[in-house]
Parts: C-alpha cells; sequence; structure tokens
C-alpha cells in the first residue's frame, strides 16, 4: 500500500512570492502566475508593509475580502483580488495586496472549485472540498438554535476548523482536534485558550459537524464561511506541544 495518494503536494498548497506594481489606489491590475492549480482559498500578506492579512475564496467568490487579523465583516471590492485564474489570480491596486515595489507573499489551496449545495446537516451549507487533500470551504447562515449540524463534505474528520462571521463583525475562532473541540482560540487576538461551546461540545464527524447558537458559528441571520482540514498521511498533519524553554 502507498504510503500516500498525494504524490505532488504542490498540486494542492502553493506559496508564490511576489513584488506589487500598483500606486495605492490605482486601477493597475497584475497577473501572479506559478501557483500550478486555480485556488480556492488565497491567503495574502505584505512582507514588508503592516498592511492586513487578506484572504479571498471561490466560495465566497472574488472581489470579497476578509482580513484575519480583524473582526470586520466582509468587504468587497475589485482593487484585491479580481479573479481566479488556472495557474494563479489577478491583483487589483490596492496596497494591501499590491503596492508598488512592496513584497508580499500568497499562500494557495485547492479546494473543489465551485461550491455546491450540502444537505448532511440541520443547516444546508454551500461547499467546496477536496478529499483527497483534506481541505473544504464551507459557507452557512446561522439559525441561533443550538445542537445544529452543518454539512463540510470532507468524508473525512475535521482536525482544525476555523470559523468567521460574514455579514457581522465578529472574532475568527479556530477549534481543533487537540482540544477535543471544546476549547477554542481567536486568530485575529492574542487571547489564551478558552472553554468554548461554540461546536456545541459535540465532535464533528466525517459528514458534519455541530455548532451551538452563539456567534462563534450559528448567530441567527448571520452569514459565516468556515474553513476546514483533515489529515492526510505524507501531507498535512495537526498537533500541539508544551514549551521546555530551551
Amino acid at each position: 500500500m502507498a504510503y500516500t495518494t498525494i504524490d505532488d503536494p504542490t498540486k494542492y498548497f502553493n506559496t508564490v512570492l511576489y513584488t506589487g506594481n500598483a500606486a495605492d489606489g490605482s486601477s493597475t491590475t497584475q497577473d501572479i502566475s506559478g501557483v500550478g492549480f486555480q485556488p480556492d482559498w488565497i491567503w495574502l500578506k505584505g512582507r514588508d508593509n503592516a498592511n492586513n492579512n487578506v484572504v479571498d475564496d471561490s466560495v465566497r467568490g472574488a472581489n470579497k475580502h476578509l482580513f484575519t487579523n480583524l473582526t470586520n465583516s466582509e468587504n468587497t471590492s475589485t482593487e484585491y483580488i479580481k479573479s481566479f485564474a488556472s495557474d494563479g489570480f489577478q491583483l487589483g491596486g490596492d496596497g494591501a495586496v499590491n503596492g508598488n515595489g512592496n513584497t508580499y507573499v500568497a499562500w494557495n489551496w485547492k479546494a473543489g472549485g465551485s461550491a455546491s449545495s450540502n444537505t448532511d446537516g440541520d443547516i444546508t451549507s454551500s461547499v467546496s472540498a477536496n478529499t483527497t487533500a483534506g481541505f473544504s470551504i464551507v459557507s452557512w447562515t446561522g439559525n441561533g438554535s443550538a445542537g445544529q449540524t452543518i454539512g463540510h463534505g470532507l468524508g473525512a474528520v475535521p482536525n482544525i476548523i476555523l470559523t468567521k462571521g460574514r455579514s457581522s463583525a465578529l472574532n475568527w475562532f479556530f477549534f481543533d482536534s487537540m482540544s477535543s473541540y471544546l476549547k477554542r482560540l481567536k486568530l485575529n487576538t492574542t487571547d489564551a485558550q478558552a472553554d468554548t461551546d461554540g461546536l456545541n461540545d459535540t465532535a464533528p464527524t466525517s459528514s458534519v459537524f455541530t455548532v451551538s447558537g452563539g456567534g462563534e458559528a450559528n448567530s441567527n441571520g448571520v452569514t459565516y464561511i468556515g474553513y476546514l482540514f483533515s489529515e492526510k498521511k505524507g501531507y498535512s498533519k495537526f498537533g500541539s506541544y508544551t514549551g521546555n524553554g530551551n
């Protein structure tokens, strides 16, 4: 039996470095290539400047952005990532992603392309899932009721669940199997890990994850996005450690 089903990991995740070419606010565009596939989740960060971390994905669509260091709700602009391409993406002129002479890094993940409706859970979700690489992007609208399930499309139990409110200024919440999904971190703060019932004190299954009725994943009428990862032998691994000061 093969050690892994993934012979070339760069077909599912790849990092690209580039230099911006636009005066901030201009209508200049730049095509970034060399990713090796059409990305479904792009995370951009300036390397030599203090601009925000910008994330776009194919489920929400190009021109819709979130910032992983902020609680801001979803921003719409054609001057960040304008479109996804077969080997990368096209940038607009905003300095957060394409300032003239500034250097940037783009982390790119491949999910499953265009989203499909998923009715595995109580709440219907829109899902783009890559079962080979163990990565899915999930969008849903909260209903405020505890114990609701949401389909994720992975076909395996996720080890990492990262959620963010799209239509409301909420924190980024990070849940993981290492804490049995009973604790959470906030991606956008320096807070220590804390107890949570955001996943309704319920471990996810190979088809759904469960949410409580609060802002972490299920406030009534709020739209959410989730990024979920499951371990794949020879490709990805998730864990924790205790420091010893040496």
